[in-house]
């Protein structure tokens, strides 16, 4: 038995933090590498089988997106596509959940006699927060890329195949080849979806009500751009239009004349500042919703901001926060205020914390761009089209490494900042 466990709650709480030297920041990547030891074997089934699932979901989707009834294969083709980006969802707040029990805060917080939340809760409550930082922010595109990877190694001679017989090319089309009309009665179904579940779940009714609402919404952004694009002509692009850089294009492009420096800055420094800064604190926002520490009242995240104005006026229909990011179609909004609030969270943990953060976070990638490097040197062939065998399990191995250690770093981060956060306020006795 310990030596707290007679103790009453409170106190124990108080108690609990004894390796200090955790809570300074610059050890997060002992902090990170810890909790990456700690819970390694449930790290790596949630990765394993996320990537084992969405892998079935994009072939069956390429499968399914040639031979007859097209156009009806093409609605199921972006059903599947929805339901990749779910898993991606699933697949990160799984990873984050399972490594909670690791962190000093989830510690205090059950000795506080805190009610644990099961990973569904988690995962309702992440879910359209998610939606509209994946979509917006681009993580999509790593999607679309595996997509047309995967369809054009099915069949590596397809084009040519129909280019030789005066037929029209399907490979690589599944995505952006869905009737104008089609795609826009199913964004409409969709739309009916993500309205009345989204409506529940502001209630607080039904269990998997913001996990429909997500699919709903994702799937009404699909069908819709889809629809929009193929009616004006430009439905090769209707992916990356949602990234948050194509969204500035056309001012940086009409500003380029005008403003000295200004073509050097958005090419040189604002990828940069997207890459490192504001990337690794769109992942940061995700690892603070699966925690619990960014409320669904939006009160609570803004509270002391010119904000908190704002969301009063809107307080008897809905929270600002989920009326910013029911609207994948917003902008600015969804883009940054979950990052405004999470970089506010965080900054409670002190600059040093957030620092370490980007540079870990920076620094780990540009490690499994050289991990992968490596591992195609060493298992490099004089065979042809050898590399299609090795590749798959090079890249596997290094988006395990940097996927695993990324949501370890973002559940170290969070530890700290909330640890100190707490140790800091006056603490209640009696």
């Amino acid at each position: 038995m310990s030596g707290t466990s007679a103790l009453p709650a409170p106190i124990q709480a108080a108690a609990a933090p004894k390796a200090t030297w955790t809570l300074s920041p610059y050890a997060l990547p002992l902090h990170t590498f810890r909790i990456a030891a700690q819970c390694a074997l449930p790290l790596i089934i949630w990765f394993s089988a996320g990537r084992l699932v969405r892998w079935a979901l994009l072939l069956l989707a390429a499968t399914l997106s040639h031979g007859s009834w097209y156009q009806a294969r093409l609605v199921v083709v972006l059903f599947l596509f929805t339901l990749v980006v779910m898993i991606s969802l699933a697949t990160t707040v799984g990873m984050l959940y399972v490594i909670r029990g690791a962190l000093m805060e989830t510690r205090a917080r059950r000795n506080a006699s805190e009610a644990q939340e099961g990973l569904f809760g988690a995962l309702n409550r992440t879910a359209l927060v998610f939606s509209g930082i994946y979509m917006t922010w681009g993580f999509v595109d790593q999607d679309l890329r595996d997509f047309l990877n995967i369809d054009l190694f099915r069949q590596p001679d397809g084009i040519l195949v129909d280019v030789m017989a005066g037929r029209e090319s399907t490979v690589m089309g599944g995505l952006i080849s869905l009737d104008w009309k089609v795609s826009l009665v199913t964004a409409v179904v969709a739309y009916g979806v993500k309205t009345i579940f989204g409506r529940r779940h502001e209630a607080g009714q039904g269990r998997f009500s913001g996990i429909v609402a997500t699919f709903g919404e994702l799937a009404f952004v699909f069908y819709g751009l889809n629809a929009i694009g193929a009616a004006v002509g430009v439905r090769s692009a209707w992916i990356g239009d949602r990234a948050v850089v194509a969204g500035g294009e056309k001012l940086a492009t009409d500003a380029q004349s005008a403003i000295p420096g200004w073509e050097t800055f958005w090419s040189d420094i604002w990828p940069n500042v997207i890459s490192g800064l504001a990337l690794p604190l769109a992942w940061l926002t995700i690892g603070i919703l699966v925690y619990g520490a960014y409320a669904e009242d939006t009160q609570t995240t803004i509270r002391g901001t010119p904000l908190e104005v704002a969301a009063a006026r809107l307080q008897d229909t809905h929270s600002l926060t989920r009326r910013a990011l029911s609207k994948l179609t917003a902008g600015w909004t969804e883009r940054w205020i979950p990052l405004l609030n999470s970089l506010r969270l965080t900054a409670r943990g002190g600059a040093p914390l957030f620092g370490l953060f980007a540079l870990c976070y920076v620094g780990l990638h540009i490690g499994g761009d050289y991990l992968t490097r490596a591992g195609q040197y060493l298992v490099a062939s004089d065979k042809p089209y050898f590399w299609f065998i090795t590749d798959v399990p090079v890249f596997f191995v290094s988006e395990f490494v940097v996927t695993t250690l990324t949501m370890c770093l973002i559940a170290a981060t969070f530890d700290l900042a909330a640890t100190r956060d707490r140790l800091r306020r006056p603490r209640v006795t009696g």
